[in-house]
């Protein structure tokens, strides 16, 4: 199988010591490529950086709403000429999080629009992150999200079925993560991903964050190798072969991030 995890953190701290053998390992369990998402102007640099030095990985830059009180229009000037890379393909992690709330909501919710339009300015697909965000995530989305310009992806979903539908309708994509392996916190996920179209599922780990079980009883940072435990559930709870999600994942990462996949 060849599998894309179509979302994690590579250029974390964590990953210093040892980031050459988490991507073997990740090569050994048939991940094939890997996005790594930036949620600053400094990890959007790195992420570059990475997708630069390895052929199977591709960057996203972005700011996150915990970093929105430290964004600016300079900021996004920084990361529009950071999309002019061959290896960048995503303009995200961007969307809104009023559940810790590290920045004011009044920033993320001007951070994250003026995002959407730049990255759909340059044609740029979207990663999206939503928390707690007691539908303004959506409002925003309405006004400003046109999906005829570079499409886009609602990262980690956890949400209700009236959320995921309304995602859909939109043409967004859905991310999954090892959430959907976890026993409590991921039944409502198990029983909403069978209702996810073939052609909109996407798997991903987020690493570090985010183990699946039973990877997460060994150790507690997440890497791109156990995104294969996440397709394993997934193809358990959609009654498929782990083969047939494995192949159409890749083809729905390929499409939305206009990778070629023999490249």
């Amino acid at each position: 199988m060849k599998l894309f995890d179509s979302h994690c953190h590579l250029d974390d701290p964590v990953f210093d010591p040892d980031r050459k053998a988490v991507i073997e390992r990740a090569r050994q369990a048939g991940v094939a490529a890997a996005m790594i998402v930036g949620i600053s102007r400094e990890t959007s640099i790195k992420a570059v950086e990475l997708a630069n030095e390895y052929r199977d990985i591709y960057a996203s830059i972005g700011v996150h709403p915990h970093e929105a009180q430290h964004c600016s229009s300079h900021l996004l000037d920084v990361l529009e000429a950071l999309a002019s890379h061959s290896k960048v393909k995503a303009w995200g992690e961007i969307g809104l999080d009023f559940c810790r709330m590290h920045s004011p909501q009044q920033q993320q919710e001007k951070w994250f629009a003026q995002q959407i339009e730049r990255a759909q300015t340059l044609n740029l697909p979207l990663i999206f992150h939503e928390r707690d965000s007691k539908g303004q995530f959506l409002n925003i989305l309405k006004r400003y999200y046109d999906d005829d310009r570079g499409g886009g992806v609602v990262h980690c979903f956890s949400g209700t079925r009236a959320e995921m539908t309304a995602y859909l309708d939109m043409g967004l994509y859905i991310g999954i993560t090892g959430i959907a392996t976890i026993k409590g916190r991921g039944r409502q996920l198990r029983e909403l991903i069978p209702l996810i179209p073939a052609d909109r599922i996407l798997i991903e780990t987020d690493a570090p964050y985010l183990t699946p079980t039973p990877d997460r009883n060994k150790t507690r940072r997440n890497e791109p190798a156990f995104v294969k435990t996440t397709l394993l559930k997934i193809a358990s709870v959609r009654q498929e072969t782990p083969e047939e999600i494995a192949s159409q994942t890749w083809d729905n990462t390929c499409r939305l991030f206009r990778i070629n996949p023999l490249v």
